[in-house]
């Protein structure tokens, strides 16, 4: 049992005895969950995916009658994709009382928050933290809807191998959790099919300027670009490579899958590459989800419903455990399986969702699908 579950259970009854002083007609508590993720700074646009999925959903349960018969209060937290600031906003929900956290995003965020979050109580299920060692450590309470990217290396590496045969590859990573992460995966992946890179080399994330790296790749005559980094920097990379004249294929993974990288790319991501998990979008069980969100006027793209679905799976949880504390709605979460807008999914021992995993998808007039 966590220590916070104990003063948790120690306050609870001491408040219950006050509580037979309170008037009958007293407001009904509320349970407060958390969507945290990078809602400033350049992955913005993620968040923005995040809070939404998160707000419907709140709204949703609410409306059909919460949790455990008490509404949720949802309490928005900013990371901007930062490990310190990650760790602050953890003991910040700590301090909140927050009993559930559909987050974050960044792997670099996600895995020193889930320490906090594990130890004080609170269970955890990230959208998007795809680093395999955010359920590589044994933590009870922590959960993602998301697959790996050592999944997503797999995926990439056998297409890689199939489709640019005899090619050459450069491999680059921005030296994240996330980036470096999905590269290494990859190219471990591509080195057991016996495909060697041509290049493997990092760089700076958050700089605007990469030149002199598309001048070196350009000098080796690359043919695919392969990215394990985020969107903002693998858009200005194609973008800078189609302006040097080199026409070589970008590929990276989940972080891609946002609108505004073509946004910052214009027609140079024309046949760009990318892993992601099955669309939800397609999802008949999500149909009605998503007509919300067009009539709300916003596309429901990326993590929108990953984090939609995050918050289903706990609640379901909590409401068949009768109980927010983490023990009892972690057990619960492993043994079940939730009707979400993902569709029917569930979690294994070590925390993993089990559902299909990822997919290529091709860049195209601004729009993606399957390749």
């Amino acid at each position: 049992m966590t220590r916070t579950s104990i003063n948790r259970g120690l306050k609870g009854a001491l408040l219950g005895a006050v509580a037979t002083l309170a008037l009958a007609g007293a407001a009904q508590a509320e349970i407060v969950i958390s969507v945290a993720g990078p809602m400033t700074g350049q992955y913005a646009v993620i968040g923005t995916q995040m809070r939404n999925g998160a707000e419907m959903a709140v709204k949703d349960i609410n409306a059909a009658g919460g949790v455990n018969g008490e509404q949720l209060k949802l309490v928005v937290g900013d990371d901007a994709c930062d490990p310190k600031q990650a760790v602050s906003l953890a003991n910040k929900l700590v301090s909140d009382d927050v009993v559930f956290v559909a987050g974050h995003w960044c792997s670099s965020s996600s895995i020193p928050a889930s320490d906090i979050y594990n130890e004080e109580g609170i269970v955890q299920i990230s959208p998007g933290s795809t680093n395999p060692q955010l359920t590589e450590r044994g933590l009870e309470g922590v959960f993602r809807t998301c697959g790996r990217d050592d999944q997503q290396g797999e995926v990439a590496a056998a297409f890689i191998a199939d489709k640019f045969k005899g090619k050459k590859v450069a491999i680059l990573h921005d030296k994240t959790t996330y980036g470096q992460g999905l590269a290494d995966e990859t190219r471990k992946s591509l080195d057991k099919l016996g495909f060697k890179e041509a290049m493997y080399e990092a760089y700076t994330a958050g700089e605007k300027d990469y030149s002199a790296l598309v001048t070196k790749m350009k000098s080796e005559n690359i043919d695919l670009i392969y990215v394990g980094g985020y969107h903002t920097e693998s858009a200005l990379i194609q973008r800078q490579a189609k302006e040097a004249g080199l026409d070589a294929v970008l590929m990276s993974g989940d972080a891609m899958v946002t609108e505004e990288w073509w946004s910052i790319t214009g027609p140079a991501g024309e046949g760009a590459l990318m892993t992601f998990s099955p669309d939800p979008k397609r999802n008949p069980a999500a149909a009605p989800v998503v007509e919300k969100f067009t009539a709300a006027g916003f596309d429901p793209e990326g993590y929108t419903l990953y984090t939609y679905g995050a918050v289903q799976a706990w609640a379901q949880a909590a409401n068949a455990a009768k109980s927010v504390e983490l023990e009892p709605v972690s057990a619960k979460l492993h043994e079940m399986t939730f009707d979400t807008v993902l569709g029917s999914i569930g979690f294994d021992a070590k925390g993993d969702v089990a559902a299909p995993g990822y997919v290529v998808y091709k860049w195209s007039n601004g729009k993606y699908d399957y390749y």
